[in-house]
């Protein structure tokens, strides 16, 4: 047996104190789900007295779970998110089937702080939003008001306040929600339950696993009769390679349950995510864990392997954000973006900047997306003693509550920790000290994982793996400098990996030519420095002088995506971000309070970007024109004008208005659109393009748009329109135009207008998207936006700095 040091027994015993009780729900048909028969009210209540007062201080509106406050506000234009308290309350009938049984409530995630009530009694307070966690019920169930004839009192308090002393900082670019926005659940329990269970993997390539089954219990009562004890392993085709079974005394702390050897195990891999499957019955008290086996390796300045060969890491971040729900996105809508961030061809996701919930890391395992995770130590300095030892116990609660899962590869221990305007300060050496204290809690609780973090430079050499601020042709240098920058970075630290690159793009905004406005950006230094990331001040950048068209964007995605394709040493890296996501830093944007840097809508409407990432990284044979949303190009009559589209097919023939401009081979060096792009004039009005891809076996995909060429110069803008373009019993769809004195459309324009309506109907907005707010830029000098139509006349108006305004009856 191997003797611990001091500072490895220090280190283990921090990590274990750290946990908190009942991380996890016992999976037994006894768990109710909490979804329905809620009532909320968005206000400061003086406690639970008034939230079950027969004199509501307001009238409480019914709300189903998950379900966040800011799910309307969170991007409005005009006023900040709410930050405060939400009350919800619900009555829960109970009835524990299990003799001496201890009921528990499960909370899967509560923004950002919560206080949990039974009747007037607190049965639990928590901080932090992202992490789950369990109350024992049982006591205060007995006590009086607790309960009235129809069941529990059962009240939640929810608390996005700012607050110095919690993860997040506020100085996050993204929005701290409130809400329960994760399902809550009542679980009956026997007298002793399983609290969590870990399988523990060592494997190597040709050569049998090993596997170790460990669980801790939950018993409060402390009992000592002996219980029936079973566990079975199946694989992934659901055959048993493994079973126990015995009677044992309850324990305390962490039991090793078994130890085994799988000869033949089959490993999971993004192309194969073989999944096993752990059942542990204890008593009356069941859980259920899947597993993978593979293992991993980082080379020194060198790539990573996975299962002992190479694999290029390559894919994108997320946010728990959607139009519409903010952060309580429905399962389905969460299934759909998973699934379409496979279908993009993404092995890899960061998942920012906090713990996710289980469907995410469920579907990770299923789909085979590898995964770095990270603790919500964002933006924040060291701040107070409170604050730190929050951050503690967030790694060491989601490591804990997480580390079964096979996709996850990387425990990320913070982000931008470097951040001009972090509390107290910058302090290059308070905040390395305290990333080394949490290097050593990740190790202590899993050793066989390796620890990131990114843009802390002072502190890179800390963590095993470091992502250095790269954002070339965006906040910093121009993108043909990428690969310049991560040689200059790569011998720097011993494992690089890039986190965070990419451009904002104003869905449906087009560009002729993207780099008019940015000839005098200084190639060199690419990273984000100071405040790069405002509208104003400081060097030209694209980020300020560019015009955060889909064409730029996806050009940069281009270069960047055939770098990386080029590099044999490079470990990976990662686009920011998949979705567009709101931010209250932002309100200048051409959606306020939007980051655009997604390659899909925050209602994930696919965006030209997301078929330059599918032509390079999905195995589906697919071809893409660009300019699904560009309904009208421009130029002058005859003008040669390029055509761009992107496959993964070696070869791709193109059709103008039924007439072929020839066959192009792939070459993913030939940039822009791996050399499968044709210039040609167009016919004034009216076009028609076509493209014919074939693979290497000979199979066919096809793409087709149409659009129409424009020859008549604009003028100065003059004059708005707004007319209906499509009409239902449910929906009103307006566009509005910006044409000049002759009634010419300015296709560059990009004029921020407003949208108003008078009457009894109602603006579809704060969706977060370019069709979605009442507050807008123009793409190409047009909008859209839709209504919820009265049974009475309305008036819709749109208006802009300068310009009359224009108005339309529905």
């Amino acid at each position: 047996m191997t003797s611990l040091s001091r500072r490895q027994f220090l280190e283990l015993a921090t990590a274990a104190a750290l946990l908190p009780p009942s991380l996890a729900r016992a999976q037994t048909s006894s768990v109710h789900t909490l979804d329905s028969g809620w009532e909320f009210l968005r206000m400061p209540l003086a406690g639970p007295f008034e939230v079950w007062s027969n004199q509501p201080l307001a009238p409480w509106t019914p709300v189903t779970l998950p379900h966040c406050f800011n799910d309307y506000d969170g991007c409005d234009p005009d006023v900040p998110a709410y930050r405060g308290r939400g009350w919800y309350r619900i009555t829960v009938p109970v009835a524990n089937p299990h003799p001496n049984g201890r009921t528990l409530l499960h909370i899967e995630g509560a923004g950002q702080s919560s206080e949990v009530y039974l009747g007037p009694h607190l049965a639990g307070r928590h901080i932090g939003g992202y992490d789950e966690y369990v109350l024992d019920l049982t006591e205060l169930l007995a006590q009086p008001g607790a309960m009235n004839k129809d069941g529990a009192l059962l009240s939640i308090l929810c608390d996005n306040s700012p607050d110095l002393d919690r993860m997040p900082s506020d100085l996050s670019d993204f929005t701290l929600y409130g809400g329960l926005y994760r399902s809550v659940h009542l679980v009956y329990v026997p007298s002793v339950s399983i609290e969590q269970l870990h399988v523990h993997v060592e494997a190597g390539k040709g050569a049998p696993a090993s596997v170790k089954v460990e669980a801790r219990l939950h018993n409060p009562t402390t009992a000592t009769t002996a219980l029936p004890l079973s566990l079975t392993i199946k694989d992934p085709k659901g055959k048993t390679v493994h079973t126990v079974s015995r009677s044992q005394m309850p324990w305390t702390g962490t039991e090793t349950l078994t130890t085994f050897v799988l000869p033949n195990p089959r490993l999971w891999h993004p192309k194969t995510p073989a999944l096993y499957t752990c059942t542990f019955t204890l008593g009356d008290s069941i859980q259920i864990q899947r597993f993978g086996i593979r293992f991993c390796e980082f080379q020194q300045d060198g790539p990573f392997l996975l299962n002992g060969e190479r694999l290029l890491l390559q894919g994108t971040h997320r946010h728990e954000d959607h139009a519409g729900y903010a952060a309580a996105t429905p399962a389905g809508i969460l299934r759909k973006e998973m699934h379409m961030i496979r279908d993009m061809g993404a092995n890899f996701i960061r998942l920012a900047h906090y713990q996710q919930q289980r469907l995410v890391l469920d579907l990770c395992d299923e789909l085979g997306i590898l995964v770095w995770e990270e603790v919500s130590w964002c933006r924040g300095g060291v701040g107070s003693e409170a604050f730190q030892h929050q951050g503690k116990e967030k790694l060491a609660t989601m490591i804990d509550q997480h580390r079964n899962h096979p996709s996850i590869i990387l425990w990320g221990l913070g982000n931008e920790d470097d951040w001009e305007g972090e509390y107290p300060s910058v302090d290059m050496v308070a905040i390395p000290a305290y990333l080394q204290q949490l290097q050593d809690i990740a190790h202590a609780l899993d050793p066989s994982r390796k620890t990131v973090i990114r843009r802390c430079d002072f502190a890179r050499t800390i963590p095993d793996v470091y992502s250095p601020s790269i954002w070339a042709g965006w906040y910093g240098g121009r993108f043909v400098d990428y690969e310049s920058s991560l040689d200059k970075q790569r011998p720097r630290v011993k494992h690089l990996l890039h986190a965070e690159w990419g451009a904002d793009n104003h869905a449906g905004r087009h560009a002729e030519d993207p780099y008019k406005t940015i000839t005098v950006i200084k190639e060199g230094d690419t990273a984000e420095r100071g405040l790069a990331y405002m509208a104003q001040g400081g060097e030209a950048r694209v980020s300020r002088d560019g015009d955060w068209s889909e064409s730029y964007a996806c050009d940069l995605f281009d270069w960047h995506l055939k770098t990386q394709h080029s590099l044999p040493w490079l470990t990976g890296a990662l686009q920011w971000c998949f979705k567009d996501f709101t931010t209250p830093l932002r309100p200048e944007n051409p959606v306020p309070r939007i980051n655009q840097k997604g390659i899909v809508e925050r209602d994930l409407t696919p965006k030209e970007g997301y078929y330059v990432f599918q032509s390079y990284l999905a195995e589906k044979p697919m071809a893409h024109i660009y300019g699904h949303t560009w309904p009208v190009r421009w130029g002058r009559p005859n003008e040669p004008r390029t055509v761009k589209v992107y496959s993964n097919c070696p070869v791709a023939e193109l059709f103008l208005n039924g007439k072929s401009l020839g066959i192009r081979k792939r070459d993913i060096q030939n940039f822009p659109a791996a050399g499968l792009r044709w210039d040609t004039p167009f016919l004034a009005g009216e076009n028609h393009l076509k493209v014919v891809a074939t693979t290497a076996t000979h199979e066919r995909v096809e793409d087709e748009i149409a659009f129409i060429y424009q020859t008549e110069p604009w003028g100065t803008p003059a004059r708005l329109t707004l007319e209906v373009m499509e009409r239902s019993p449910t929906r009103v769809t307006l566009e509005a135009k910006l044409l000049d004195a002759s009634g010419i459309l300015c296709l560059e324009a990009r004029n921020r207008i407003r949208y108003t309506l008078s009457g009894e109907g109602k603006l579809i907005d704060n969706l977060g998207t370019a069709t979605g707010s009442r507050v807008v830029e123009l793409t190409n000098g047009r909008s859209r936006i839709s209504i919820i139509p009265a049974k009475t006349q309305s008036t819709a108006a749109v208006s802009a700095e300068g310009l009359p305004t224009a108005f339309c009856l529905i």
